[in-house]
């Protein structure tokens, strides 16, 4: 199993390309509202939005990138645009799980599965399979996904495989159980459409994740876009509890070797 050093433990490796990106991919209803059109066209541009998202980060020569699909509380959206959502969710997977294989990239699921019916559990599981060995872009997708439920699913899974360490466990004990333990947390986290919120979204990982936020909607989150982000976060002192001047020595330090 794969260990990446926690951001509150130690002080994770950094780069000018961010390891890790996750996204809240925002506004795809009020890009469709704005042309008149339904919320369901906005959904499917913004499908296209992904893909290309996809492509620039791989690249970029980012390894993971997470995008928050439909969170736990979506459910609350009115059934048909639910139904249509997890019909468009089963849609692209059929039709883009060969395309990501043949670029070697490999796509993880991540999220409560229970409320999904047994063809989308199905595909889910045949498209994480198909790419489990590739090399490249980790690409996940996290549906009905909630940042406490993460927490909580991995404290149950913790108390059931090791009981000895209830009541007296620590943080790298709990981290293997966590959904993205095959991760290093996000370097950066984007979140497009407005809000300035990470809404329930991966609440342990962005623990020291550079934030930034964009008024432009998802369908018009391109690859310029993504620069400015990126820039964003190339400006940015992660110094994860030091000081300024203790980065400037760790970076003279460095230098020197």
């Amino acid at each position: 199993m794969a260990f990446f050093t926690s951001s509150t433990q130690d002080i994770p490796d950094t780069a000018s390309i961010p390891r890790h990106i996750a996204i809240i991919m925002d506004g795809n209803g009020r890009w469709a509202r704005k042309r008149f059109l339904p919320r369901i066209a906005g959904h499917k541009r913004g499908v296209e939005a992904v893909r290309d998202m996809v492509k620039q980060c791989d690249k970029l020569g980012v390894k993971h990138l997470t995008l928050f699909a439909f969170s736990s509380e979506n459910w609350r959206r009115p059934s048909d645009e639910v139904t249509f959502l997890m019909g468009l969710f089963m849609q692209v997977l059929q039709r883009e799980v060969t395309k990501l294989h043949q670029n070697n990239i490999r796509l993880r699921i991540i999220g409560d599965r229970t409320r999904f019916d047994a063809n989308l559990c199905a595909q889910i599981e045949a498209s994480e399979t198909l790419t489990q060995v590739n090399t490249g872009l980790t690409l996940t997708i996290a549906a009905n996904y909630g940042g406490r439920w993460d927490v909580i699913q991995a404290m149950n899974a913790m108390q059931l495989a090791k009981p000895e360490l209830l009541g007296k466990f620590e943080e790298q004990d709990l981290a293997p159980f966590l959904s993205m333990y095959y991760a290093p947390e996000p370097d950066l986290f984007i979140r497009t459409g407005g809000e300035k919120r990470i809404s329930n979204f991966l609440l342990w990982q962005l623990a020291y994740s550079e934030l930034y936020f964009t008024d432009t909607l998802w369908p018009d989150f391109n690859d310029a876009e993504l620069q400015l982000a990126i820039q964003s976060y190339q400006q940015r002192e992660r110094r994860f509890g030091r000081t300024s001047e203790q980065l400037t020595a760790s970076e003279q330090h460095s230098t020197q070797k």
